[in-house]
């Protein structure tokens, strides 16, 4: 009995937990169906990503190979290449669809890189204050009025040019608008009356940040995250298209930057510059939309005001 009761009494409030995180997911999805403009956006991000999962079954393990390339050289589109040959021969679509694979890894990797950075300097900057919020804030404020995508150029070009290169590029130099946000949001939340009290019975730094300031700052953090991915794709389809990311691989920029060398633009091939732009443009919308519904659903104030 007494081995029964200490099971139910340990296992009650994990039980209780998950079904209240359950509740709030439903909750939350509730509310995110009626942004039409958010699941126009989710549905393309989905079949994007189900066709850059199976790209190899798509294409084939040779759609890459340059040696191995089954037409001509700059094709017009066909019923065999609906957006015609690259330079090598090689389809254009197939390119199209592994090029998606790149773009959304390096994306949400620079991006989550870039959010953690920011939700970690925000919350210690609001948290702690006094110089060492001096200090940190100058930093951000240096990064802020700094080009960002001069400072990425400046990182890939003295790095070795690979996709960890890239994603690091854009996730150390893109952190300071969230830190910011973050940053407001936690001073906010220790001003309120549960945070004298945690810190009246005892509670650490590490125990105010992590258990009553990060979860309410979450929400925050979680909508800037949708929206910081779209500027990394960007970003990184930029420094592709000027050569600085990795040639052993396939993306929507190095796309660009290969029809741009090979004369796309002088010879009218638009079949070669408009589907990777399009992609890049079609897939930065849908996170942007997605951020933004988010965005209204945790912020409901913002969505009656719009």
């Amino acid at each position: 009995m007494t081995t029964e009761t200490t099971s139910s009494s340990t296992s009650s409030p994990r039980a209780f937990a998950w079904a209240r995180r359950r509740r709030a997911v439903a909750r939350f999805w509730r509310q995110y169906r009626t942004h039409r403009a958010g699941l126009a956006g989710l549905a393309v991000l989905v079949v994007i990503a189900l066709l850059a999962l199976a790209a190899p079954l798509i294409t084939g393990p040779d759609a890459q190979s340059v040696t191995r390339a089954p037409g001509a050289p700059m094709e017009d589109p066909s019923g065999r290449f609906p957006l015609g040959t690259d330079q090598f021969g090689r389809s254009l679509l197939y390119l199209l669809v592994w090029g998606a694979r790149v773009s959304l890894v390096v994306g949400l990797l620079a991006a989550f890189l870039s959010v953690a950075i920011g939700t970690l300097v925000g919350v210690t900057a609001g948290h702690f204050r006094g110089w060492y919020a001096t200090v940190i804030m100058r930093i951000t404020d240096w990064f802020l009025v700094m080009p960002t995508l001069v400072l990425a150029i400046a990182l890939a070009t003295v790095l070795e040019r690979s996709i960890w290169t890239t994603v690091l590029a854009i996730g150390v130099t893109t952190w300071p608008t969230t830190a910011r946000l973050v940053r407001a949001q936690t001073l906010a939340v220790e001003s309120r009356p549960y945070i004298e009290r945690a810190t009246a019975l005892g509670g650490g730094h590490g125990h105010i940040m992590s258990r009553h300031v990060l979860p309410n700052v979450m929400p925050l953090v979680l909508a800037q995250t949708t929206l910081v991915i779209s500027s990394a794709i960007l970003t990184e389809a930029t420094l592709a298209f000027l050569g600085l990311g990795d040639p052993t691989v396939v993306s929507w920029g190095g796309l660009l930057q290969d029809a741009r060398e090979a004369g796309a633009v002088s010879s009218g091939n638009w079949w070669y510059l408009a589907p990777p732009g399009l992609a890049i443009a079609v897939v930065a919308l849908a996170f942007t939309l997605c951020g933004r519904a988010v965005e209204s659903v945790l912020n409901p104030r913002l969505g009656a005001s719009r």
